[in-house]
This record gives structure tokens, C-alpha cells and sequence, in this order.
């Protein structure tokens, strides 16, 4: 009788703090509506939402979170919390790397949350299209995966683009053979993006050797091939397993457990400094002996940390190349400012691609 008891005043307490939770989540939306209606009296246009604030505030309840929640995963809820407050300012619409149920879908809720409107398009450039264009905010393109490399038309496309990268998004990937029949032994033909196919390669060599392998534009495509055809099978996403009604035939299939893809979101506006930045940009060198060092030095002298760099045909001349770099630090942080401005006189262009903050969760 006394756990009865016990249990019961548990219960009665947790409802009482779920009230609690409630008035201050409902307070934080009437402060964040009161935000929206100072920028409009200003003469603020365009969308309300802020990567620096966002990420300084989802830093700071990971570094103050006393526990037992984990930090992440306080940081998630919070995540929801301000996408549906700055959905009550204005909602964002973000396009993604479709069809719907793809790994960029994914990416782009994790990063702005479950309170936008998000907009399946059939290709990268159709991206930059619908965010060049006004009919999306935002958008989220996959730039590399940890296994299979970086994603060249993604690099490619910001050769002729005028948009800004202004956050980027870490997705841990997990592969699910999905189907609709529930015995391995019925698939006949396997659908696949071939960055998937290319994670999953082991698996399928040890699993199901024999079995045909078709890559496809998107795991979601695959996903809906695989939907209407009873002895077909996809590699794809939980969350294209809840859209299709496929079964998971095997799950966490991809041969590195710790597979990992890096999306940018890109849009039109510059980030300030949140504190925990990133600047990516173009880097065109004068064809002469040790250009490329002479753009890399002056980094290390400033003891800036250089995180990649990725070399594309410029699309100017025969063996004439474009470097993506990616750098520690914003564009206005003083030694990265130092820097840039050197290295605008030894190179034939720079184009800084954004400055944004690190992905937090």
C-alpha cells in the first residue's frame, strides 16, 4: 500500500511540474511574439531566425544541464521549443534534397526543428533554385560523407551560386534494408542511392551476394520502388520506413558504425559570430610553383585549425582548379579578417562562402 501511495505522489508531482513546464513554455512564446513585433516596428523584413542565437543558446543549456537528461538531449527539446516559438513569428519554409523521407529531410528537422514547412525538390541545384528564387528561406544539401567523401555537385554548384552558407548539420547515418515482404531470402533486387550502396557494400557482399543492385537518385526514391514490389528491398531511412509501410529486414547495416554525413544549410544572409564558428570559401591560385602553399601557410602562422580542403575544376580553363577550404573561426574574428585580407593579393579570387556556427547537436 505504501509504494501505492508512493507512486501516486510521484505522479501528482510530476503533473504539477507538467503545468509548471507549460505556463513557462507558453511565456517563452509571448516573449518570443514580442521579439517578432519590436523587428517589425524597426522596420525588420524578411525571416526572424538567427543560427547564432540558436546556437549559443542550445551551447549554453548543453554546458549548464545538471543532469540526469543528457546534454544532447536537452538541447533536442529545447531545438523544438524555439522552431515552434519562431513559428509563431513567422514560419520558415526549407528546401531539402528530396523526394520526402530522404536523409536531408532528416537533416533539415534536426537543424530547424519539426515547426517548418519543409519542401521537397528532385535535385541539389533545384536547392539553390528555391532559396535563389524567394520561395524558400532556407535550404539543406548533403556536402560529405565520412565513408564515401564529399558530394561534388554540392561543391560545384556554389561555383555559380550567390548564396551564403549559414550552418551546417552532422547526421549520424543508420541503413535499413526495408521491404515489403518480411524473408530476406524472397529479395530479389536491391534499390539504393549509390552513396548508400557504397556504405552498405560489405553487408550486402557477406548478406545477400547474389542479389541484383540498382542505384537510384535517393534513398526515398528507393524506398518507393521498393513499395511497390513485393520481392524488392531498399537501403533507406527509419523515417522512410514510416512513410513507405516497409519492414526492416536488417537494421544498422552500414559497414562504419560511426557513418556520418555533413549537410550545409544555405541561404541569403551573413551569420554573425556565435563563438564556436566555421568559414568555408573558394580559393582560385595563380599557376605558379608552391601556390597552394602560399595559401595555406599563412593559416598555420595564425594558428587558424584548416578542416578541409577540396579541389574542383574551375570551368574556366583546361587543369585550372577551385579549392573549397573549410577553416576554424568567423570571417570577422581578427586573425581570420588578418588573413583573408593577405591572401586577397596572391590568389586570383576569394570568395568566402559563409561563416557560421559549428553544428551543436
Amino acid at each position: 500500500m505504501s509504494v501505492d501511495k508512493s507512486l501516486t505522489d510521484l505522479r501528482v508531482a510530476i503533473d504539477a511540474l507538467d503545468n509548471q513546464l507549460l505556463t513557462l513554455f507558453n511565456q517563452r512564446a509571448c516573449l518570443a511574439q514580442d521579439v517578432a513585433h519590436i523587428k517589425i516596428a524597426d522596420g525588420e523584413e524578411g525571416d526572424f531566425y538567427r543560427p547564432d542565437r540558436e546556437a549559443s543558446v542550445l551551447r549554453r543549456v548543453k554546458e549548464t544541464n545538471p543532469g540526469p537528461l543528457d546534454g544532447e538531449d536537452v538541447a533536442r527539446i529545447y531545438r523544438e521549443l524555439m522552431s515552434s516559438c519562431l513559428a509563431l513569428e513567422k514560419p520558415l519554409t526549407i528546401a531539402f534534397l528530396g523526394p520526402t523521407g530522404t536523409f536531408t529531410q532528416e537533416a533539415a528537422l534536426k537543424h530547424f526543428g519539426h515547426a517548418v514547412n519543409t519542401q521537397a525538390t528532385s535535385t541539389i541545384s533545384d536547392v539553390f533554385h528555391q532559396v535563389e528564387t524567394g520561395n524558400a528561406h532556407y535550404g539543406v544539401v548533403p556536402v560529405e560523407n565520412s565513408t564515401e567523401g564529399v558530394i561534388t555537385h554540392t561543391l560545384d554548384t556554389f561555383l555559380s551560386s550567390s548564396l551564403r552558407i549559414c550552418g551546417e548539420v552532422a547526421l549520424r547515418i543508420h541503413h535499413h534494408l526495408l521491404s515489403k515482404t518480411s524473408n530476406l531470402k524472397e529479395i530479389t533486387i536491391v534499390y539504393s542511392h549509390q552513396q548508400s550502396l557504397g556504405q552498405c557494400r560489405q553487408w550486402l557482399a557477406t548478406n545477400i551476394p547474389k542479389v541484383e543492385v540498382v542505384a537510384v537518385s535517393s534513398n526515398a526514391e528507393a524506398a518507393r520502388l521498393a513499395s511497390e514490389t513485393p520481392t524488392a528491398a531498399a537501403i533507406a531511412g527509419e523515417i522512410a520506413a514510416d512513410i513507405y509501410q516497409l519492414n526492416r529486414l536488417a537494421s544498422h547495416i552500414e559497414d562504419e558504425t560511426h557513418n556520418t554525413t555533413r549537410f550545409l544549410v544555405i541561404g541569403e544572409r551573413e551569420v554573425p559570430v556565435s563563438g564556436e564558428d566555421k568559414t568555408s570559401m573558394l580559393i582560385s591560385t595563380k599557376n605558379v610553383a608552391g601556390a597552394l602553399q602560399g595559401v595555406l601557410a599563412p593559416f598555420a602562422y595564425a594558428g587558424i585549425s584548416l578542416n578541409k580542403i577540396e579541389s574542383r575544376p574551375s570551368r574556366q580553363g583546361a587543369w585550372e582548379y577551385v579549392f573549397f577550404v573549410d577553416i576554424d573561426g568567423h570571417k570577422d574574428d581578427e586573425n581570420v579578417s588578418k588573413v583573408l585580407k593577405e591572401l586577397e593579393s596572391n590568389v586570383n579570387f576569394l570568395t568566402v562562402l559563409g561563416s557560421y556556427p559549428k553544428a551543436v547537436i
